[in-house]
């Protein structure tokens, strides 16, 4: 499988910082891991995008470019979240109505510019028409403003915040994530690993209190590697220089390795 790395932090708004360093230090951390809970020891080919952190439009020219001459499934090492906007337009050229299933702590809907940004590239998708907004889910939620929310009813997005999360159960969560995704012809999966408790992953620029665990995050990511159906995944928004112990970092590569 492939494994591309994206080390592009300019979209980060300033909150990013150091995610460029995310890719690396998650490869690094793989080769301390050896068969995943699956009992399989995936093989990845990696490669990059050259970026430039100075430059957003250049590097998203970039990015789409790369992840347009892709002819197989691929898992993309962020970086920051903007990347996920050429990643996802790159990848619904070649998979009309497919789409997105993101793990965040933040819906990521703000009102921006056209130039996508870790806060807004989900409405600028959107905006674009180049997602229909039946065809995202957001997992994790727990920081959102009022405007964001209105906008996720208005265009009837589905959502699981937290504490809905808790409420219902993430088995409950999954079985109601891929009877719906089954139906798309094919799924892009984001996880912005600030998805995940602070407690867990401290290595990010947003530290929301009150997430996932890295073992539901897991349990969850194996069951909806199962789909059939998904064709591309991006994990985001590690920060090497703000984490503790490697946490998170590690938790990235476990992430890659279940995913392989």
């Amino acid at each position: 499988m492939k494994l591309i790395k994206i080390p592009f932090a300019g979209g980060g708004l300033g909150k990013a910082e150091s995610a460029e360093k995310g890719p690396d230090k998650v490869i690094e951390q793989m080769h301390d891991l050896f068969l995943n809970e699956a009992g399989f020891n995936p093989k990845f080919e990696i490669d990059e995008v050259k970026v430039d952190n100075n430059n957003i439009d250049e590097t998203n020219k970039a990015i789409f470019e790369k992840i347009s001459a892709l002819k197989e499934k691929a898992i993309i090492i962020g970086g920051d979240h903007s990347l996920t906007y050429s990643c996802f337009k790159a990848f619904i050229k070649d998979n009309p109505g497919a789409g997105l299933v993101i793990f965040d702590a933040h819906p990521d809907l703000e009102v921006g510019l056209d130039t996508p940004t870790q806060e807004d590239y989900t409405r600028l998708l959107i905006k674009e028409g180049l997602l229909d907004p039946k065809k995202l889910i957001l997992i994790g939620i727990r920081n959102w403003h009022g405007y964001e929310k209105e906008f996720i009813l208005q265009n009837n997005i589905q959502y699981f915040d937290m504490k809905k999360i808790v409420q219902i159960g993430i088995s409950e969560v999954c079985d109601t994530v891929m009877e719906q995704v089954n139906q798309w012809p094919a799924v892009y999966l984001s996880i912005d690993i600030d998805a995940v408790d602070p407690a867990f992953a401290p290595g990010t620029g947003y530290r929301e209190p009150g997430g996932l665990t890295s073992r539901e995050l897991l349990t969850m990511l194996q069951r909806l590697k199962k789909l059939k159906n998904l064709g591309m995944i991006d994990l985001v928004e590690i920060a090497p220089d703000k984490d503790v112990a490697e946490l998170t970092s590690k938790l990235g590569a476990k992430i890659v390795k279940e995913l392989g």
